[in-house]
């Protein structure tokens, strides 16, 4: 996109600030950083409906479900040049690992801007994803994101665990932008089934979450 070189400048600092967030929630500067990007008028703008920040269910399918402003959704130029103001999404799905690593953890701790970050298995596979997880292998996508030029995307059979979704705004040529999204949730255990105790010294995802909070 053909944008100002000061607010060029500016997204890139905010999307620094709104990577802050590290797995699950988000800092303050990560929220304040998100809103300077929100208050910017004209500026193409994604936003999460569902899932919620912090929703927990026992279905272990998600519809997820996206608001746009300013940003046209354009199917017919789908990985065509790029035009002001439309493109397509990029839905991003991880899985954090059910045990981690003591070590990793502490990165992540230490590691403000998230370069450290658990992110884990990705869920953009045709598996998971369906019909957007199909097109992120054409277009050699997949295990990194699943385009759609829909602002929805079914994931099913996701097994249970801690799940942070980014949700990513490109341009028609898929060249990421500046505008994005980012929502954690946990998928429960189906009833009878427990998940196996970490190994010594491992950290379970639930409490890594809280400390990354």
């Amino acid at each position: 996109m053909r944008l100002r070189k000061a607010t060029l400048a500016a997204l890139v600092v905010t999307g620094a600030a709104v990577a802050a967030a590290i797995v699950f929630g988000g800092t303050e500067d990560a929220t304040r950083a998100k809103a300077a990007v929100e208050a910017m008028p004209g500026e193409p703008l994604v936003s999460i409906v569902s899932p919620r920040n912090g929703e927990v269910q026992a279905n272990h399918a998600v519809v997820v479900k996206v608001d746009l402003e300013n940003f046209q959704l354009a199917a017919r130029h789908f990985g065509g040049e790029p035009e002001l103001g439309e493109g397509s999404i990029r839905f991003s799905l991880n899985r954090v690992p059910n045990c981690v690593d003591p070590e990793k953890l502490q990165k992540a701790l230490n590691s403000p801007f998230g370069n450290e970050r658990l992110k884990g298995a990705s869920m953009d596979f045709p598996r998971y994803s369906g019909p957007n997880g199909i097109l992120a292998e054409r277009i050699g996508t997949a295990g990194s994101y699943s385009p759609a030029t829909r602002p929805e995307i079914f994931y099913h059979e996701l097994p249970p665990g801690f799940y942070r979704l980014t949700v990513t705004l490109a341009q028609n040529n898929l060249a990421t932008t500046p505008y994005h999204d980012v929502t954690n949730f946990q998928i429960l255990q189906k009833p009878g089934h427990h998940q196996k105790k970490c190994p010594a010294g491992y950290v379970s995802s639930a409490k890594a979450a809280e400390k990354l909070e």
